[in-house]
């Protein structure tokens, strides 16, 4: 009796499980393959499966989904201003290259990204190198300093970073720092006490303080960017951290890419900030006359033409996946990709795969040690496909490699936030520039090549000698590749 008694009770607990994990899955819009890969954990994983589905599962509220969506996208009729004055100046401009026309075309449509001419770029790899030259523009700003990172880590870099800004804030300059909690492991409340005592202002994204969503994997603010007085922008890969420039015993050299830009880009960071300080800021923090952080600007400082790309779950268009696809789909010789996460969904990965098939060389360049297990594996597994259809793979082994960039024919290349998998497809909110530059995606190239002297190429044979639990590991991780 006691035993039919158990067995009963098992039998309600599982389909009352299996009630409540339709419940949660289908009670708001999803992927089908997103929604496939939840019910396999929540239906294998009673209870448990729930835990998990409420750290990287759960979505963020509408309302604030409907804070970002309203936000006015300021600055645009000071950039189309300063374009027209430099239009003038005909004999520094570019041509447009052949394989970005659609793109610019699909970016101005999708995320009302406009095209800036113009523009002067300097490339980091380097971490110190990326964080001397940032600290050294922040002790020259005279009127404002506006970041927004998702990792600001409290450790000797961190302090550095907050302690320049504290005294940038003594001085009378506007301080405001865009931080995600969960990236940033918390909201370190004495780390900015002393920044705010000094006027400037640090907030956590889409949320205050002492929230549960602070434990939540999923819908993080995964941008990197900084501006100094609207006229020097920074964006790239690069976090805040000790880490990031290699005081790591597990990651070693942080091999990643960051940009510093002047001229008009500048101005389409300036306005993705304040689109992201206004949905997350409250009461007197709101900026509601923002004329005076878009500086006229009618000189050349280069020539590098950028458009600054967006993409979140805010918004279902998925921009930056898009040009992605659009960059894969116009290359006709060669494609290039570093990113330490390769999680591709179907039409990513098929849009690479006819690029292969149609005679372009593709090249993908992966890690050579895992942050996060199911990850890697799964990047392992799909590594494997690209190389079955003829692209050639490396695995660097100079450090952690962390850069997120996509070069095709020498002509266009990106530099972001946004990594080659699915969490940066749909789950977070990334920034990333499309740069139209012959000269800045050959720079790009050659430091690929660099990269390629301290990787091992990757073979099927390499593959095809690992162990069955390592094989099973992979084929295992890429079941769960749309919540990973």
């Amino acid at each position: 009796m006691l035993r039919t008694s158990f067995w009963i009770v098992i039998l309600i607990a599982l389909v009352i499980n299996t009630i409540i994990s339709f419940i949660a899955v289908f009670r708001q819009k999803r992927e089908i393959a997103t929604i496939w890969a939840w019910m396999l954990v929540l239906l294998l994983l009673p209870v448990v499966g729930f835990a998990i589905f409420f750290l990287a599962g759960s979505r963020i509220s509408s309302k604030k989904i409907f804070r970002l969506r309203t936000q006015e996208q300021r600055g645009l009729d000071q950039i189309a201003l300063n374009q027209k004055k430099q239009l003038q100046d005909i004999e520094n401009l570019l041509p447009i290259p052949y394989s970005a026309t659609e793109l610019l075309k699909l970016f101005l449509s999708s995320d009302r990204a406009v095209l800036t001419r113009g523009n002067k770029i300097t490339i980091f790899s380097d971490g110190q190198k990326k964080f001397d030259k940032l600290f050294s523009d922040i002790k020259a700003a005279k009127e404002h300093i506006h970041l927004e990172y998702f990792s600001i880590f409290d450790d000797k870099i961190g302090h550095q970073l907050v302690d320049l800004l504290t005294e940038k804030a003594s001085e009378g300059v506007e301080v405001r720092v865009i931080y995600d909690q969960f990236g940033s492991h918390g909201q370190h409340p004495k780390m900015y006490r002393k920044l705010r005592a000094a006027g400037g202002v640090a907030v956590p994204f889409l949320m205050r303080r002492f929230q549960l969503l602070t434990l939540r994997f999923n819908f993080r603010n995964h941008r990197k960017i900084a501006i100094i007085d609207g006229k020097i922008g920074y964006i790239g890969g690069f976090n805040v951290g000790d880490q990031y420039v290699g005081e790591s015993k597990k990651f070693g050299y942080w091999r990643d890419t960051h940009t510093r830009i002047i001229g008009d880009a500048v101005l389409s960071l300036q306005s993705r900030f304040l689109m992201d300080w206004n949905a997350t800021a409250e009461g007197r923090e709101l900026l509601t006359q923002t004329t005076k952080y878009f500086p006229e600007n009618f000189s050349l400082p280069g020539k590098s033409m950028i458009q600054i790309v967006s993409s979140g779950p805010d918004d279902d268009m998925k921009q930056i996946k898009q040009g992605y696809m659009r960059m894969f789909s116009s290359a006709r010789e060669s494609i290039s990709i570093q990113t330490p996460y390769f999680i591709p969904d179907g039409p990513v990965l098929e849009t690479l795969e006819v690029a292969i098939l149609s005679g372009v060389k593709v090249k993908l360049m992966i890690p050579n040690q895992p942050d996060h297990p199911l990850v890697y594996r799964a990047t392992e597994y799909y590594a494997q496909e690209l190389i079955d259809f003829g692209a050639t793979v490396y695995r660097y082994d100079g450090g952690f490699l962390h850069s997120k960039v996509v070069i095709i024919d020498n002509e266009v290349a990106t530099v972001g936030s946004a990594n080659m998998d699915i969490r940066s497809f749909s789950l977070n909110f990334e920034g990333n520039a499309f740069i139209y530059d012959p000269d800045f995606a050959a720079d790009l190239e050659d430091l690929f090549e660099q990269d390629v002297l301290k990787s091992t190429k990757l073979t099927m044979e390499y593959f095809e000698k690992q162990s069955a639990w390592m094989k099973f590991k992979q084929k295992f991780s890429r079941l769960f590749s749309p919540i990973l």
